[in-house]
């Protein structure tokens, strides 16, 4: 089993002609994800062969699913264009689209997330400013590496990319069931909860891994989901303790107000929902470890 993509996944890609796209295509092919399409309006019609396989250019996402019967895209779109991008796979209905594009503005995020909720949550989105999703052996959408980790039973949901990437290594000897790179930014489409149930009722997932930062108060929400519905053993990290009071980090979602959105405010609300939480990143894998191996 595995949350949100699965061996049967058909993918394409928005914007797989540019080179960000054409690159990680290539890579999803060469870890066994069945991309079967991409999309671009200018190039309709074309075929390109990328990774060894012919993929046909459709000029919308809803000709490519109808052609095709994919049902999940990944969108490689600049950010100016993504808004629009983003709205055509919802109209198109698409079950899962993957935003991985950095730097779209936030009311253009709100926009569409907007008016996914509004289309009755048809499809679901990952991102944006997201590394994408991957269920090791099975599929991978997005931008995370396929060869730093193998098939196993735990179960990881993070704001941050490479915090993303350094957990699936160090837990390598496990392996996971699926990761998710839910984005940095302060509007996404997925969260730490929607994930967080998704594992719990996953059957294959023995153990959750929930990657936060400072900013917002996205984990403390978490703490509350997991106090009230999460049974499976959960282990956390929250990136930024040693962050500078007052001043904005890295990621456009880490915007701390007074205390709340801490990474000492969030590790004590996660404790108290009964999470162990880690102080490094090698730590909370430990800790992932014995809580696996206890079981």
């Amino acid at each position: 089993m595995a949350i949100f993509l699965n061996e049967n996944s058909k993918i394409i890609v928005q914007g797989m002609t540019g080179s960000e796209g054409t690159k990680h295509t290539a890579r999803m092919l060469a870890s066994g994800a069945n991309v079967v399409g991409g999309v671009n309006a200018r190039k309709a019609g074309h075929q390109v062969e990328i990774g060894g396989k012919q993929l046909t250019v459709f000029g919308t996402v809803k000709e490519a699913m109808a052609e095709t019967g994919a049902d999940v895209s990944v969108l490689f779109v600049p950010p100016k264009f993504a808004k629009d991008a983003v709205i055509e796979a919802i109209d198109a209905e698409i079950p899962l689209a993957v935003v991985i594009t950095e730097g779209i503005p936030v009311h253009d995020s709100a926009y569409f997330w907007a008016h996914a909720k509004a289309k009755g949550n048809k499809t679901r989105i990952i991102g944006p400013n997201c590394p994408g999703v991957i269920s090791p052996g099975k599929s991978n959408a997005g931008i995370i590496p396929a060869d730093i980790t193998g098939p196993g039973k735990i179960g990881l949901v993070s704001k941050s990319g490479t915090l993303t990437y350094q957990l699936m290594y160090e837990l390598r000897d496990i392996g996971f069931s699926t990761a998710v790179g839910i984005g940095g930014d302060p509007v996404i489409g997925t969260t730490h909860i929607d994930a967080l149930e998704a594992f719990e009722a996953d059957p294959e997932t023995s153990v959750i891994v929930m990657i936060g930062e400072i900013g917002g108060d996205a984990e403390e929400r978490a703490a509350e989901f997991i106090k009230a519905n999460v049974t499976k053993p959960v282990v956390g990290y929250v990136a930024g303790f040693t962050a500078p009071e007052g001043k904005t980090m890295g990621h456009a979602g880490a915007i701390v107000s007074g205390s709340s959105g801490t990474a000492a405010a969030k590790k004590e609300a996660l404790e108290a929902a009964g999470v162990k939480v880690g102080k490094t990143p090698s730590e909370t894998a430990e800790i992932a470890r014995e809580l696996y191996k206890s079981l």
